[in-house]
Formats: C-alpha cells, sequence, structure tokens
C-alpha cells in the first residue's frame, strides 16, 4: 500500500485583462470576450483565487479526489482560453445519396431532405453558440467549450444513419476541426 501524498495542488495562470472570483462555491471568470461561471463544490477539494493565479488543491488526497484537482484546473483553463479567445468548431456537411439541405431556425438547426426523408431532423443548438452555414460547411463559434462540443455532438446524433449499411451511406454531418 502507497502513503498517501501531503497536498495535491494545480495552479492556472491568469493572462493580462482575465479577473476571476470565487464565491460561495462558484467561479466566475471575465474577460474580453465575455464572462463564465461554473460551480466548483467538493468538501475537500478546494479551490483559491489568487493575484495572479487560481489553484485548485486538496491535502491528504485519496486517488479520486487527486483526480478531481486535476480536472477542476483543466475546467478553468477551459474557461480563461473561453473568454480571452473562444472555442471554434467546424463541420462538414457530406452527401452522396440525396442534396441535404440545413438551415437556422432560432435555436434549432433544422437538416432537410437527409437520405430523402420527408420529415426534417433538428438539432439544438445551445445557449452561448452562434452557428453560420456557409454552403457545406457548419462554424460553431463561442466562450463555454462544454457547449460548443455538446452543439457538435447533437448534430452529429441528429444525422446518424440508421437502418441502413453504414459503409454505403456515409451522409451526415461531421466534425472535422475544433480549435481555439
Amino acid at each position: 500500500m502507497m502513503p498517501k501524498m501531503e497536498e495535491m495542488s494545480r495552479d492556472v495562470e491568469m493572462p493580462a485583462g482575465v479577473t476571476t472570483t470565487y464565491k460561495k462555491g462558484i467561479l466566475t471568470v471575465k474577460g474580453p470576450r465575455g464572462e463564465l461561471e461554473r460551480s466548483f463544490v467538493h468538501p475537500r477539494v478546494q479551490l483559491k483565487v489568487l493575484k495572479d493565479k487560481v489553484n485548485a488543491s486538496c491535502s491528504r488526497p485519496n486517488r479520486r479526489e487527486m483526480g478531481l484537482t486535476g480536472t477542476w484546473a483543466a475546467h478553468v483553463k477551459n474557461m480563461v482560453v473561453g473568454v480571452t479567445d473562444g472555442f471554434h468548431y467546424k463541420m462538414r456537411i457530406i452527401y452522396s445519396h440525396f442534396p441535404i439541405k440545413t438551415s437556422l431556425k432560432g435555436s434549432e438547426l433544422v437538416v432537410e431532405n437527409f437520405l430523402g426523408e420527408r420529415f426534417p431532423r433538428r438539432a439544438k443548438v445551445l445557449e452561448g453558440v452562434t452557428a453560420k452555414i456557409s454552403g457545406e460547411t457548419i462554424t460553431l463559434e463561442g466562450n463555454d467549450k462544454e457547449n460548443v462540443g455538446q452543439t457538435a455532438a447533437n448534430i452529429e446524433k441528429a444525422t446518424k444513419v440508421k437502418n441502413y449499411d453504414p459503409r454505403v451511406f456515409q451522409d451526415g454531418i461531421y466534425l472535422v476541426k475544433r480549435g481555439e
């Protein structure tokens, strides 16, 4: 049996122009692109906002708490990237059998004539995500990495081919590039 570590600690540096506040378990990160909030609550893992960095730490952690400390640091890092640069995902519309028509209606992406179906398929575009359709490309942009990624997953799921051979029917909307 291995002895326990005395303390696990991860620091996330704050770039110029980014401010953070932590009150009642909610971390708020403000930057040039906007503001993000996220809840960080655990009885043994602490989050501290220092002058130019945010520290996630736990004293005498077990394996699960060590993982949670690193996860919290990664979430804070993603929040900082979101309010400074944002997240940009690029999706490609691919069809070989029937031409797919896509449009945005409110907070939904509507996919018509997918595999010749009469009824449109719909995918929810989450709050804070802007979607743009230009030709065969859909671009998703936003500050929250989870919302942008979930919107891309919603679109892929809406155009999943069922009851056909996937080697032949490769039609759909697929994620081709993601970045900051």
